[in-house]
C-alpha cells in the first residue's frame, strides 16, 4: 500500500491578479522539469458569460524546485489560441499534456465544442513549442484523435507518454450519454493508443480498465509511469450520476501493468482519500505522480474539480 502526505494548496487561481482568461479553476496539472523551477500546466477559465457558458483556456506555474509551493512565474498568456470559428478546439483546450521531445515540447490537449442535443464534445489535438514550452502552435486545424467506429462520442483526458522508443497516448473515451433529469451526463472509460511518430495513431477502443463502482463507472486522468519494472496508473473515478458535492465524487485509483495492456486495478493500495475538511473534503481527482530529486509527488485536484486550484502529496516510503 502506498502513503501519500498531503502538502496543502499549492496554487490558487483566485489569487491571480490582472489576467481575466485565468479567474477560476486550475484543472488536470502536468509537469515539465526545469533546472531551477517545475513548471506545471492546468487549465483555467474566465468567468462565464452572459448565458452561464464557459470557456477553457490551458496555462502554466512555475514553481521554485526546492520549495515547490513558492510560485516564481506565471504565464503572461494562454499556452494556446482557441480555436476558429467551427473549429474543434473552438470553445476551450482541456486538459492539456506535455513531453519534451528533443528540443521542443509536444502538448495534446483536449479541444472542446458546444452543441445542440449534448453540452458539448471534445477532440483530441497537437502542438509543438520551440521556446521551452511558454507556447505553442497546434500541428493543424483539426484534431490527432477523434471518433471513430469504436470511439464514437467524447475523447479527451490525453496523457502522453514514450516507452522503449514508442509514443503511448491514454485517452478518455465516452462511451454514452445518459440522462439525468433533463441534463445529459456522460459516461466515460480509460482507454489507450500507441504511435510510432506521435501523429499516427493505432487503437482498439478497449476499455482498460474495470469498474468498481458500478458498470457506468466514469473514469478519467489515466497517468502511467514506469518505476522497479512495472507500469503503475493512478487515475480518478466517480458515480456516472448526482455526483456533485456529495459522496458520490471522483476518488482516486490505482492500477499496475507489466505489458501497459493487461492491467489489474487495486484501489485498496492507493494511499489518499478525500479529508476530513477543508479544499478537498468532497472529492479529489487528476492524480499527476512525478519524480524530483529523488522523491516521488502527487498533484490533484479537490472539490468541484480544480475550481480552488491544485494541491502536492509526496509519496512515503518507497513505490514497490
Amino acid at each position: 500500500m502506498f502513503r501519500w502526505k498531503k502538502l496543502g494548496l499549492v496554487f490558487k487561481p483566485h489569487e491571480v491578479e490582472g489576467k481575466s482568461w485565468l479567474r477560476e479553476f486550475a484543472q488536470a496539472p502536468s509537469v515539465l522539469i526545469f533546472d531551477e523551477f517545475v513548471r506545471v500546466y492546468f487549465s483555467c477559465r474566465p468567468l462565464p458569460d452572459e448565458h452561464g457558458q464557459y470557456t477553457s483556456y490551458s496555462a502554466y506555474v512555475d514553481l521554485n524546485r526546492h520549495n515547490l509551493f513558492e510560485v516564481v512565474n506565471i504565464a503572461k498568456a494562454p499556452i494556446l489560441e482557441l480555436g476558429e470559428l467551427g473549429a474543434f478546439d473552438e470553445f476551450g483546450t482541456y486538459p492539456v499534456s506535455v513531453i519534451r521531445h528533443g528540443n521542443d515540447v509536444l502538448a495534446y490537449y483536449g479541444g472542446w465544442t458546444r452543441c445542440e442535443s449534448i453540452p458539448f464534445t471534445v477532440a483530441i489535438g497537437a502542438a509543438i513549442s520551440h521556446n521551452n514550452g511558454e507556447s505553442f502552435t497546434k500541428l493543424g486545424k483539426g484534431p490527432i484523435l477523434s471518433c471513430n467506429i469504436d470511439d464514437p462520442f467524447v475523447l479527451s483526458g490525453p496523457k502522453i507518454r514514450r516507452f522503449n522508443d514508442r509514443w503511448y497516448l491514454w485517452y478518455v473515451a465516452g462511451t454514452e450519454w445518459l440522462e439525468n433529469n433533463g441534463k445529459p451526463e456522460a459516461v466515460y472509460k480509460i482507454r489507450m493508443a500507441y504511435s510510432n511518430d506521435g501523429l499516427s495513431w493505432i487503437r482498439d477502443g478497449k476499455d482498460i480498465i474495470e469498474n468498481k463502482l458500478e458498470e457506468n463507472e466514469c473514469q478519467a486522468s489515466p497517468d502511467v509511469f514506469f518505476h522497479n519494472n512495472k507500469y503503475h496508473m493512478f487515475f480518478c473515478y466517480k458515480y456516472s450520476l448526482d455526483f456533485r458535492k456529495n459522496d458520490r465524487g471522483y476518488r482516486i485509483g490505482y492500477a499496475v501493468s507489466d505489458d501497459m495492456t493487461n492491467w489489474v486495478r487495486d484501489d485498496t493500495k492507493v494511499g489518499i482519500d478525500i479529508s476530513e475538511e477543508g479544499w478537498d473534503d468532497e472529492s479529489i481527482a487528476y492524480p499527476h505522480v512525478f519524480e524530483l530529486d529523488g522523491e516521488i509527488y502527487m498533484l490533484y485536484l479537490g472539490n468541484q474539480v480544480g475550481r480552488y486550484g491544485f494541491g502536492l502529496a509526496q509519496l512515503e516510503g518507497h513505490l514497490s
